[in-house]
């Protein structure tokens, strides 16, 4: 066999062993419950009975994962808008060093004090278009 071959041959024998996937042996004998929702029915509450406390809701998170928040300023991150809200300035907003405006009608600036030069609906993030419809 010519050294390329060999090559060749090597290659592919290692490059499929590496797509190879084994389950883990299991560690118990308990069944491994299925991933996805709960098949069990809910639990139902006699009468007389107090029923499971409901657990409060978790604060909204003030910043974003993916997004800086904008410099200087105070703001609060908006999950379903996908900016930060202003929380001095009503109707302004940031996302990636750009701040949105809306006064019957969009704005944008580098600058939360302006200059703004005019935009449609296809210039600001997709969460505000939807909300200032």
């Amino acid at each position: 066999m010519t050294a390329i071959a060999r090559i060749t041959l090597l290659s592919l024998v290692l490059g499929l062993s590496a797509c190879t996937v084994q389950r883990p042996a299991p560690t118990s004998s308990e069944p491994i419950p299925p991933a996805g929702p709960s098949t069990r029915p809910a639990p139902s509450t006699a009468p007389g009975k107090p029923s499971a406390p409901i657990p409060a809701a978790k604060p909204l998170p003030r910043t974003s994962a993916s997004f800086a928040p904008p410099p200087g300023g105070h703001s609060h991150w908006d999950a379903r808008l996908g900016v930060y809200v202003l929380d001095n300035q009503s109707n302004t907003f940031y996302r990636q060093r750009t701040y949105y405006r809306w006064n019957n009608g969009w704005s944008r600036s580098i600058s939360p004090d302006g200059p703004w030069e005019d935009t449609d609906i296809h210039g600001v993030p997709a969460g505000l278009g939807r909300q200032f419809q």
